[in-house]
Parts: structure tokens; C-alpha cells; sequence
């Protein structure tokens, strides 16, 4: 079976692009429609600096072809500045609201924690309990103690998804044994700018073969992220 990988970026609105991706005359409020064009998903991280509403998540759905899918981030409200403490009813809120309007469009729900937020015992207790568990929860650790045995094993119980990352101060292991396969490609060895090598992606392929999942490239920076989503995609064909 040939894998079922679904790649895009984690941002489109990117003046590098032009020339590179987006036509010199092409207007930037036709940009994702441009992007839907070439992608099917795209990694929404705007809800990550403030709080969607359901009208915010309602419009993106209208603009995306019937095929496209979504995958959201949960507000740094909720990861950074309360870290999952007292926020039940937030987290609810935000699940409703991906739910009602993104609909049949929403992939994954992704959680991306800081680099402070080291594991604990407590900390995992608190994620498996506070998860809705009718959505595909990924989560995304900056912090190696996370990549422990434990913490993969539980994940699986529960059906989570523990993020894959290629992100400078963690560990690359592509996780293919999850409920997805969900990677985050950020730069190496400079954040957000740096691309992936042919070799890189070739390696990356031969890895994700027979997969089902999402890729994202959020080194968005400069014109690496385009080009490399660009290029894997030609290569999972």
C-alpha cells in the first residue's frame, strides 16, 4: 500500500513565496486559494495566538475545498500559560468550537507544549484526563524527557499521538507506531529558515512509506518551507 501522507505548511501568507510559489501578480488575498490548489491540508496555528471563534474557524472552512483538512493548535493560553491547570472547561470550549466550525475538515488537534514543561508523572496524568478523546489529539513536547518509554506506552493506550519533530534541540525520531503518523519539520539548523536537503526528504519518505498521516513544514521563514513541502509531496506521489 503506498503511504497516505498528507503534506502542507504551517503558514501561506509568506511574501518570500513570490516568484518562488505564489504568480508575481497574483493578489495576496488569493493566496489560499492558490495554496488549496497544490496542498490538502493546511496546519492552522493562528488559534495558537488567540482564541478562535466559531465564525473565525467557519470562514477558513468555506474558503477550503470539500477534500481539505485542518489541523488546529490549541491556544498557548491553554499549553503555556496555564499548562493545562484549570482549564477543563477552556479546553472544552476550544474543542466545541473546532468541532462546529471546521466540521468534517478538521484533522488533528494539536498540542504544543513549551521547552519548561518537562515530564512528570502528574503532568502526564493530567493529559490523558483532560483530553477529549472524540478528536485526534497530537501532542508536541520541547522537551527531551518526554521521549521516554512510559510516556509512548500510555499515549498508545489512549490513542494519542505523540508528535514527530525536527526541531534542533530534540531528538528526530519519526514515531510510526501512534495512531498517526504527525511530523513537524521547523528547520535545522536555524529555526523557522532552514531547508531540507533532497537526501533529507528522500530519507524521510523511505521512513513514512505505507503511513497514514500528516506532515507540516513550519520552517516558514523564508522560502524553504514552500519548497520542501513542494518536494516531498512530488516524491510521496
Amino acid at each position: 500500500m503506498k503511504n497516505q501522507i498528507i503534506i502542507g505548511c504551517s503558514s501561506f501568507y509568506n511574501s518570500f513565496w513570490k516568484n518562488i510559489f505564489y504568480p508575481q501578480n497574483l493578489p495576496s488575498k488569493q493566496w489560499f486559494e492558490f495554496y488549496c490548489h497544490h496542498f490538502d491540508t493546511y496546519e492552522f496555528n493562528g488559534s495558537f495566538y488567540k482564541f478562535p471563534t466559531v465564525r473565525v474557524f467557519q470562514n477558513w472552512y468555506n474558503k477550503a475545498p470539500e477534500s481539505f483538512l485542518f489541523s488546529v493548535k490549541v491556544p498557548k493560553e491553554i499549553t503555556h500559560i496555564k499548562k493545562l491547570k484549570d482549564c477543563e472547561s477552556l479546553l472544552n470550549d476550544f474543542y466545541e468550537i473546532c468541532n462546529e466550525g471546521m466540521k468534517e475538515k478538521l484533522a488533528a488537534v494539536l498540542f504544543q507544549f513549551p521547552p519548561s514543561y518537562t515530564f512528570s508523572q502528574e503532568k502526564l496524568e493530567t493529559i490523558i484526563n483532560i483530553l477529549d478523546y472524540n478528536f485526534k489529539n497530537v501532542i508536541e513536547f520541547r522537551h527531551e524527557s518526554w521521549w521516554n518509554d512510559e510516556v509512548w506506552n500510555v499515549f498508545k493506550d489512549n490513542n494519542i499521538t505523540f508528535c514527530s519533530v525536527s526541531h534542533p534541540n530534540l531528538p528526530q525520531t519519526i514515531f510510526k507506531d501512534f495512531p498517526l503518523l504527525y511530523i513537524r519539520f521547523h528547520g535545522i539548523p536555524k529555526l523557522f529558515h532552514s531547508s531540507y536537503s533532497t537526501e533529507e526528504l528522500k530519507h524521510v519518505n523511505n521512513q513514512i512509506d505505507s503511513q497514514k498521516g500528516f506532515v507540516y513544514f513550519n520552517n516558514t521563514a523564508s522560502e524553504a518551507g514552500i519548497l520542501n513541502a513542494l518536494e516531498l509531496k512530488r516524491m510521496t506521489v
